[in-house]
């Protein structure tokens, strides 16, 4: 092409004639012509390859502007939209989250807005109210701001029975109780594993009791009684998971997970302390799996009578207000009388099953709480027990001994 340009122009090398030396005066004209043409043609090859410079530079800049990142522009009053930030999702998972709900326009924009704001690695799992065509920018200033979050968060204590548990959440989601109790009928439904409920040949009575993990939850905003009861199944078998619940158990206690379960649930309601959790639980073990000659082959605890209580409906009462016939009710099997209980008690918590998986070493099988500060006293002997009791009445814990 640039020989054909030059070509148009004469630039050309002259054609042989035979007859050179008749032509010399004329050549310092002819000279003159070609580097005129020469430098026209020179001046419009720049000014052509200026123009498609210039035509490539418009073309990058418009083709830059379509492979830059997508994001959008700000504008109130968009549509609202929820979603929620999973437990330790990364700023790409949220990336994606948010993308799918049309928040942000890429993922890209929302990565690079990550990057450039130092306190984008704060934000909290949960649920989010936001709006969509947000700048990424945008974005990740309303997931840092706590208003924007939807907190349904309930704290449920340690040691609440099931029942208790179900009114609570009633209460606090505006579910109808009864969807509870519906939903804990079948705790393998919930999720919680039919082998945690091996008793080794002994009679099993499959219960959700036990398997409510004490703890703060919030629940997302379209929770119901099922989902709610699942989660609380979940962080029970991460907990227990964690504490190697079982696995100590069946190594250390020669027993069943369930077993020690059932002792947790009544270490967690006896216990004064969280430093006599694992002390009530030996004391617990010790009279299961370690008869000894003198001591009742029985429990005797007052707050399995009172969950038999609750099972029914009706009000606990207070040590010294059960009757003989309460306690030792034989259509009850929760008395005073029973050695191994049906069911857990209540739902512990992480002390008390991390007491019950390990208990503490000692022969003890009677204990009395003795001051004001709720402190026990163990004992191997109810010699030893009742001189507890003395103590106990002398600090004014108790109105009177109980071996009188």
């Amino acid at each position: 092409m640039t020989e054909e340009f030059f070509l148009a122009f004469g630039d050309e090398q002259a054609p042989h004639r035979p007859h050179r030396q008749a032509q010399r005066p004329n050549r310092r004209k002819r000279r003159k012509r070609r580097r005129g043409r020469t430098g026209l043609a020179v001046i419009l090859t720049l000014l052509l390859l200026g123009g498609a410079g210039a035509g490539l530079y418009l073309g990058y800049d418009k083709l830059k502007g379509y492979l830059s990142t997508p994001d959008y522009t700000s504008t109130a009053g968009t549509a609202e939209v929820t979603l929620e930030i999973p437990e330790q999702a990364t700023g790409g998972q949220m990336a994606k989250l948010l993308k799918a709900k049309d928040v942000i326009a890429s993922e890209q924009a929302f990565l690079d807005a990550w990057e450039a704001n130092p306190k984008a690695a704060k934000i909290q799992p949960g649920h989010y109210k936001l709006r969509v065509r947000l700048s990424a920018a945008d974005a990740i200033t309303m997931l840092l701001d706590p208003a924007r979050r939807v907190v349904k968060g309930i704290t449920i204590p340690e040691g609440r029975s099931s029942f208790g548990i179900y009114k609570l959440l009633a209460e606090k989601l505006g579910i109808p109780e009864a969807e509870f109790k519906a939903a804990g009928q079948d705790p393998v439904k919930l999720g919680v594993p039919a082998s945690w409920f091996d008793r080794d040949g002994r009679k099993v009575t499959k219960s959700i009791e036990g398997f409510l993990f004490p703890d703060t939850y919030e629940f997302p905003p379209d929770v119901t009684a099922q989902s709610a009861l699942e989660l609380m199944v979940q962080r029970f078998l991460a907990v227990t998971g964690e504490l190697k619940f079982a696995e100590n158990v069946r190594a250390g206690l020669k027993t069943t997970p369930y077993e020690m379960l059932i002792i947790a649930s009544l270490a967690q309601a006896e216990s004064g302390t969280l430093a006599d959790l694992p002390k009530v639980a030996r004391v617990a073990y010790n009279r299961i799996f370690k008869p000894k000659t003198g001591v009742c082959t029985c429990l005797e605890m007052d707050v399995t009578i009172n969950y038999w209580f609750e099972t029914k409906g009706k009000p606990i009462k207070e040590s010294g207000q059960m009757t003989s016939a309460e306690m030792n009710d034989k259509n009850n099997p929760y008395n005073h009388n029973v050695l191994f209980l049906p069911t857990p008690i209540n739902n512990p918590g992480r002390a008390a099953l991390a007491g019950a998986a390990k208990p503490a070493k000692g022969d003890w099988y009677f204990f009395v709480a003795v001051d004001k500060q709720r402190n026990s006293a163990f004992s191997s002997t109810y010699a030893q027990f009742c001189q507890d009791n003395d103590t106990a009445v002398r600090n004014k814990v108790l109105a009177r001994n109980s071996c009188d």
